[in-house]
């Protein structure tokens, strides 16, 4: 196998083949870049992270006080829960990924960034659908404390609010879905959610329909094979 090109595993899931890849590109010198693929559609590199950091760092930046428990929904690469770890105030982070197979590619360290996280007592894997936890909050996010409520929900799964991972997906984002989320924060508290997009009127127009602060930012960043900026957007949200 050519030493530019690594697969390094690939297991079925109930949206069907899940690949771990690593690659290099002589033109970007000795760096390994990790992608992940579901199917033959790409959803994720470490080419691009800086969206899914500033996910973290633009939401967390709402929140107020000290000793915060954070939802991440969808684990990816791991890059969002690093960055929200990076915030000292953090005492808990529960990341939350239906998909056992990413979960262990972190537990075992296949990726770059699951050392950090495994070495981290604040963080905790929960396997699970986001979006049925979200929608339910007599029991919640956290498996060993029913209902609890969290500082920030930080989520990044779909492609944008309204490009889904999986069409079951697109009931989650309507008032009546999002109230039963929001009902697990505390008073203040902050949804953000990351899109590969820019900011979309109507999607921000029904986040105004549950919290009382809607701000969309855009997030610009280098494409080395465009040879320009491309942009994402995150949308943050804080609960009255």
């Amino acid at each position: 196998m050519s030493l530019l090109f690594e697969e390094i595993d690939s297991q079925d899931s109930p949206l069907g083949e899940i690949s771990l890849r690593k690659r290099r590109i002589p033109t970007f010198g000795d760096r390994d870049i990790y992608e992940v693929k579901l199917g033959e559609e790409f959803l994720m590199s470490s080419m691009f992270v800086d969206a899914e950091e500033a996910l973290s760092d633009l939401g967390l930046a709402q929140v107020k006080g000290e000793n915060l428990s954070v939802v991440v929904g969808g684990l990816g690469l791991g890059y969002t829960a690093v960055a929200a770890l990076k915030d000292p105030r953090i005492k808990e982070l529960l990341v939350v990924d239906a998909l056992e197979t990413v979960i262990s590619w972190h537990q075992k360290e296949l990726v770059p960034l699951g050392k950090v996280l495994n070495e981290d007592s604040r963080n905790r894997y929960v396997l699970g659908s986001f979006f049925d936890l979200a929608t339910a909050p007599e029991t919640g996010f956290d498996p060993t404390s029913n209902g609890k409520k969290f500082d920030a929900i930080l989520l990044d799964i779909d492609h944008s609010p309204t490009e889904f991972l999986n069409p079951s997906n697109a009931g989650f984002y309507t008032t009546d879905n999002l109230t039963l989320m929001a009902e697990q924060l505390k008073p203040n508290g902050v949804f953000a959610m990351w899109s590969q997009n820019p900011p979309e009127d109507n999607f921000i127009a029904l986040l105004g329909t549950v919290f009382n602060q809607v701000d969309a930012h855009l997030v610009s960043f280098f494409n080395p094979f465009q040879g320009k900026d491309s942009t994402n957007s995150v949308y943050v949200c804080v609960k009255n």
